[in-house]
């Protein structure tokens, strides 16, 4: 569990070059996570499950949360993958191995909700075919769930794919 905790803080709120393009740290502070929070997503969604993705050395590479929200509709969450290794197209494989394990668990189609200001992010979503719904989720800005936003003006973009 530390080792996801540190991988997922470092790569969403890395603030140095090695970061990666997917860090959240211009308009987040804190964690993105801990430990304590992790363990209580898992124990209070039994049914989701957090995959991880490790090299042949065992050296953790990335994870993905999926969690069923509906018969055939699953959430996809915390896609992560270590900044030093972004750019071998490590997301997109880890994605898609996501989407083979919805489908192997009877999912037709994935939800995910992005940060509003993640233009780059939402552009990479969109070539992998999530689309924006038309749905906006507000952000917690009543909780340090997600860090400690600088701005007021952050929202969740809601996104969805079919996986027929």
């Amino acid at each position: 569990m530390p080792a996801i905790v540190a991988l997922m803080n470092h790569a969403y709120r890395g603030d140095n070059v090695d970061a990666g393009w997917n860090t959240e740290a211009a308009y987040m502070d804190g964690d993105r996570t801990s430990d304590v929070m992790l363990r209580q997503d898992i124990a209070a969604n039994p049914a989701a499950s957090l995959l991880i993705w490790r090299a042949s050395d065992d050296a953790l590479l990335g994870c993905v949360w999926l969690e069923p929200e509906a018969a055939d509709v699953w959430y996809v969450g915390s896609l992560t993958v270590d900044p030093r290794v972004q750019n071998a197209r490590l997301g997109r494989t880890l994605l898609a191995a996501a989407e083979d394990w919805v489908r192997q668990r009877g999912g037709r189609a994935i939800r995910m909700t992005v940060v509003n200001l993640r233009d780059t992010l939402l552009a990479w979503y969109g070539r992998r075919g999530y689309l924006p719904t038309g749905a906006t989720e507000p952000f917690p800005y009543d909780s340090d769930r997600f860090g400690r936003p600088k701005r007021d003006d952050l929202h969740f973009v809601v996104l969805g794919k079919s996986l027929g």
